[in-house]
């Protein structure tokens, strides 16, 4: 192919609809490439040229998160006014401000940035590869890495890199669903299709970001990165991860507090000012107190717990790619998994061949059935590496050592698919006539048999009671047989089964109990006999809820089928069309539901789970589709990652009710005493630093211990709860705020400065020291221990409270000297407020209405925009990905299937 200049490169971005229209060939013309596929110097150039396949950046955004630290339009104002505070004289107190709103915003800019940076690292260590034919050959490159005029190959499973021109096809079926909102996949044949014909009816390309349900293919990449119809749509949803329902409620939490806040400042600053105090003080005063009230480092806690929480994950050897991926993992209540690996150790031998008759030898049939495996034995040796396990375990067995290769030559195969389950050969040996050779599932292959005798019946039986998985062999002569169809396997004749032994794990039924503890609820998805997967569950006391087999999960509705899959434990025989439609089901039932597999028929299911969960030694597709990734396939390690996502949950909460409770008091003590009197009871730069003091202690939060209740099953948000809680503990705050002013006033007889001094250690004290009694349900200290980082960031924070009015930095700060006495009175009031407040949790939680104090989730909690984020981000590069006017298009679901009638 001829070297293309910057321009004739530039021009290279052939539209799918074009693409579509034109032969294969032209196609490739147009492209500048060819069969081959394109020159490495060629590709690299026009990736340097076009940019990288990619409508995401992982790149840490020092300025875009520094940005969102003054997204709270609260915020802003405040600054405003202590600017303009500081031109009109009052120096002092604006430079407080200034100084402590710098901090603030700086605390939360260092946690989130960091935890940014995680997200990087983690980016950076996960790659998403495709087949791409450079130069007459093969290799697996990057998938931003592609460029239009490349040639990639695609398998049953795959995501489709690119948009794509189709080259040819093997039976391709695309699950478009993504884009299309069509729930049946859509067929596809290189052959063109009419000019202007609309995106559902291109049955010659294939979409970026869509499945290969089944079949394989070969195309040309036409467009890629935002200039793809799915980047398009990607690049609309703009560049920030999909929040999860945590996240969400989050969000509209803060918002109910914002609301709060504009309320609560609104009336205080009309009250100051008809009481005729500074208008430009009044404002300050309010400004501070919607930003007391505002949980402004909600985010880093967030943050910061993810990031913790992926570390902690990966010295278990569990590799998320996403870090909402953890809080997904917390979700999840159903888990389905193959047993291989999981439930038993994956390490599959061969134990022996059992003849159908007298006339085949047990090392005849051995020979038969290593003739009916894809492996190419024509070179005299034959590795098992790339071999599905079956026939892996058949070529290392002893027997396969007297194989004699050369006596044999293969003429034909067909090989294995999930709707036949078997290989079938067509060999000969040495000068002799042709043979047909069967190899598969039994009950496919005695379907293609005559009557089959009730010895052998019963001998296959045994096997499978005793938990063995098993695999028949047949065969019948083809003389004058040249090419294999499917319909040649037919008339065949039972030479005998090939027996396998899979055994169960030893700490399976130990990793079982850790998840049925964690409320997760374990199903079986597996391609083995029922009676074997049913053997294994009895053989680890697994209760099992019934069996569904692939046959009674075809002819089942939808209806039907999603009412028995939540209470069945098994499901036997199953397609990979099947586990997926089983897990788009039992998502749509209310479940969050996570997949584990390994194997290319596992990825349409790992597409269609809410987290797709796979091992480190799964075939590259299974690893590409997945979520998270186990570097060791046990179940054990899979609950620590549950855990994981339940600690994040629980931490985090508990920083939302220490907003609501003492926070939440503290402020609204101020703001009547505000009005009630002479004075201001704090000024806003002492509430400021009180917020920044309080801010600093929590943000050890996420590295707190959780008690073990708290992780049984998966909790979700519950605003009305909240809301209880709040209107208990709030009170009880500010009633220890009025007590204090009422010993200020009456028995210390405090002027302004002392009063605020006073009212600000108390505050300290009282709203920073609650977390250890709303932190946990039980006992605090004595049956729950909090963190040694907690512990010592809260006692930090009281001591350093208690200093400030104390320190040099007192006359700046606005603070006067305190008596001795009142620390003791102090400290005899901490104490009393701890053990109202302890006492008021323990009747608050053995109320009904706290006995359950989540909702259930609402059915489908995934949105369509949910799915569309988590895909885009394979897509993902370290370079900013470029937005131009062309890709800044309005998010839409193009639903096509009235096109496809």
């Amino acid at each position: 192919m001829t070297d293309l200049n910057v321009r004739e490169r530039a021009s290279l971005q052939l539209a799918i609809t074009d693409a579509a229209a034109l032969t294969a060939g032209q196609a490739l013309e147009r492209l500048g490439s060819g069969p081959s596929g394109l020159a490495e110097d060629e590709a690299a150039a026009r990736l340097v040229q076009l940019g990288p396949n990619a409508v995401r950046t992982h790149r840490a955004n020092a300025w875009a998160v520094l940005g969102r630290q003054f997204a709270s339009p609260i915020l802003v104002l405040l600054i405003a006014t202590a600017a303009l505070s500081l031109f009109l004289g009052d120096a002092t107190n604006s430079v407080v401000i200034g100084v402590i709103l710098l901090a603030s915003v700086g605390l939360g800019f260092a946690n989130e940035y960091r935890a940014e940076r995680a997200s990087e690292a983690l980016h950076s260590r996960v790659t998403h590869r495709a087949a791409v034919q450079r130069g007459g050959t093969t290799r697996d490159v990057d998938v931003t890495a592609l460029v239009p005029g490349d040639v990639v190959h695609l398998s049953m499973g795959a995501i489709i890199p690119a948009d794509i021109r189709l080259l040819t096809t093997n039976d391709l079926l695309c699950d478009e669903s993504i884009l299309t909102g069509e729930s049946q996949p859509a067929a596809k044949d290189p052959a063109p299709v009419p000019a202007g014909a609309a995106l559902a009816d291109l049955a010659s390309c294939a979409f970026m970001g869509t499945v290969v349900h089944s079949g394989s293919c070969s195309g040309v990449v036409v467009a890629t990165g935002g200039r793809a119809e799915f980047g398009r749509i990607a690049l609309g949803l703009g560049e920030r991860q999909p929040q999860t329902e945590f996240q969400l409620g989050l969000k509209r939490f803060s918002f109910l507090l914002l609301q709060v806040a504009i309320v609560l400042t609104s009336l205080i600053f009309i009250a100051n000012v008809l009481l005729q105090r500074p208008l430009l003080e009044s404002l300050l005063f309010s400004l501070a107190i919607a930003v007391g009230i505002t949980p402004q480092l909600l985010p880093a806690v967030v943050s910061t717990s993810l990031a913790t929480g992926t570390r902690q994950l990966a010295r278990r050897r569990v590799l998320v790619k996403r870090l909402v991926c953890i809080e997904d993992l917390g979700d999840m209540d159903i888990l389905v998994t193959d047993k291989t690996g999981t439930l038993t150790e994956g390490k599959i031998s061969y134990t022996g061949a059992l003849p159908a008759s007298p006339d085949m030898s047990d090392d005849g049939l051995l020979t038969l059935g290593l003739l009916a495996t894809e492996a190419d034995y024509s070179g005299g040796t034959v590795s098992a590496a790339g071999q599905n396990p079956l026939d892996a375990a058949l070529w290392e067995s002893p027997g396969a050592a007297a194989f004699e290769p050369a006596r044999f030559e293969r003429l034909d195969l067909i090989g294995f698919d999930h709707q036949r389950r078997r290989t079938t050969v067509l060999v000969r040996e040495a000068d002799g006539p042709a043979l047909v050779a069967t190899k598969g599932a039994p009950e496919d292959v005695l379907a293609l048999c005559g009557p089959t005798p009730p010895a052998v019946q019963a001998m296959l039986d045994g096997q499978f009671d005793a938990g063995a998985r098993v695999v028949a062999v047949a065969t019948r002569p083809a003389a004058g047989l040249g090419q294999l169809v499917p319909a040649d396997e037919r008339d065949l004749t039972l030479a005998g089964f090939l027996v396998f032994l899979d055994r169960p794990k030893a700490n399976a039924r130990q990793s079982l109990d850790r998840l049925e503890a964690l409320g997760i609820s374990v199903k079986l998805a597996t391609g083995d006999n029922a009676k074997v997967a049913e053997k294994v569950c009895a053989d680890l006391d697994v209760v099992s809820g019934g069996t569904l087999t692939g046959a009674e999960v075809e002819g089942m509705s939808d209806a039907d089928l999603s009412a028995a899959a939540r209470t069945a434990t098994i499901f036997a025989r199953v397609s990979p069309e099947q586990k997926a439609r089983i897990i788009t089901l039992l998502r749509e039932s209310g479940g969050a539901v996570g997949f584990m597999g390994d194997g290319v028929n596992d990825a349409l299911a790992l597409h269609k789970a809410d987290i797709g969960i796979s091992v480190d030694t799964a075939t590259d597709v299974a690893k590409d589709a997945a979520d998270v990734v186990l570097l060791d396939k046990d179940l054990g390690v899979l609950a620590d990652g549950v855990m994981e996502g339940r600690r994040i949950f629980a931490n985090t909460i508990k920083y939302v009710l220490m907003g609501t409770s003492s926070n939440f008091g503290n402020m609204f003590s101020a703001a009547v005493a505000s009005v009630v009197l002479s004075f201001l009871p704090m000024l806003p730069g002492q509430i400021l630093l009180n917020n920044l003091l309080y801010d600093s202690g929590q943000l050890a939060i996420p590295g707190d211990r959780v008690d073990k209740e708290q992780l049984r099953a998966p909790s979700h948000w519950n605003i009305a709860f909240i809301r209880r809680f709040m209107l208990l503990f709030g009170p009880i705050s500010s009633l220890f705020d009025f007590a204090t002013f009422a010993l200020m006033l009456f028995v210390f007889t405090a002027a302004p400065g002392e009063f605020r001094a006073g009212w600000f250690i108390e505050s300290i004290a009282t709203q920073t020291l609650i977390i250890f009694a709303i932190r946990t349900r039980r006992v605090p200290f004595l049956r729950s221990r909090p963190s040694a980082g907690l512990l010592a960031a809260s006692l930090g924070v009281v001591a350093l409270g208690v200093f400030l009015p104390l320190s040099p930095l007192a006359g700046v700060l606005g603070f006067d000297p305190l008596p001795v006495p009142f620390f003791l009175a102090l400290l005899g009031m901490v104490v009393v407020y701890l053990v109202l407040v302890e006492l008021a949790k323990q009747w608050f939680f053995t109320r009904g209405a706290q006995q359950v104090p989540v909702v259930p989730p609402p059915v489908q909690r995934r949105h369509a925009t949910h799915h569309i984020s988590r895909r885009a981000f394979r897509f993902s590069s370290p370079v900013r990905v470029p937005r131009s006017g062309a890709h800044r298009v309005r998010v839409r679901r193009r639903r096509n299937h009235q096109a496809r009638r």
